[in-house]
């Protein structure tokens, strides 16, 4: 039978329970985003960086019908190398699960296991958003819908510069997701710092963004905060 409550490296579960900052890793890019066998390299490049901020990495995955919050070694090579890993949106969790398969979270389901694991920060590349032309073709990604509802800190490096940036703030607006810009009054589009649209508002050191963060917790509310970090200039 499938296993619906997750499980947790021993890493992450002792984090957890002591209070290290733990910081949650999307699986998707691993497995469909970039080729092996540089992805593999990347993603454990990916946790180390962040444990050399004195954090523990954990990265999210589905293995074995169950959901894995942080993988070890074993469960990192399964999802950069096999062949079988879907990519699982928060609609896909379930059936992925009952059904025992193996497979890559994206920036949803990411984001909402995170929350649901306790963890407050999750570090991803490009946030999904609206699509060009989405008045005819309603293509919206789910991301935006989940970051409704996952109280989490997401740093990522914008929008994607492939969607309609400016349709994609206005949804998160309409979704009261917060949009800070790290350093910057402008919201980076990926791999381009400055995708021609200005963010709501602007923090320039991470005590802010936590402050922020713990307001939003006493008011109680549900909606994750978007931290728009741009690349550097290098």
């Amino acid at each position: 039978m499938a296993r619906t409550g997750g499980a947790e490296t021993v890493d992450t579960a002792a984090a957890l329970a002591g209070g290290t900052p733990v910081v949650a890793l999307e699986s998707t890019i691993v497995a469909h985003g970039l080729p092996r066998p540089d992805n593999l390299r990347i993603a454990g490049e990916i946790e180390a960086a962040v444990r050399g901020e004195g954090a523990v990495p954990a990265t999210i995955a589905v293995l074995g019908g169950e959901v894995r919050v942080g993988l070890d070694a074993a469960g990192l090579w399964e999802i950069a190398e096999r062949e079988d890993v879907l990519k699982l949106g928060v609609r896909d969790l379930a059936p992925a699960l009952v059904r025992g398969a193996a497979g890559a979270t994206t920036v949803a389901s990411t984001a909402t296991i995170a929350a649901r694991a306790g963890i407050a920060a999750f570090a991803t590349g490009g946030l999904g958003g609206v699509h060009r032309g989405a008045a005819e073709t309603f293509d919206e990604s789910a991301d935006l819908l989940a970051l409704a509802d996952a109280p989490v800190v997401v740093v990522c490096a914008g929008v994607k510069s492939i969607l309609d940036v400016g349709a994609t703030l206005e949804r998160l607006e309409t979704l009261s997701v917060p949009v800070l810009g790290f350093g910057t009054d402008r919201m980076p589009g990926f791999y381009l710092s400055d995708s021609g649209h200005a963010v709501p508002w602007r923090v320039d050191d991470a005590a802010e963004v936590a402050a922020i963060q713990r307001a939003r917790r006493e008011l109680g509310l549900r909606q994750a905060v978007v931290v728009a970090n741009p690349l550097p200039p290098e």
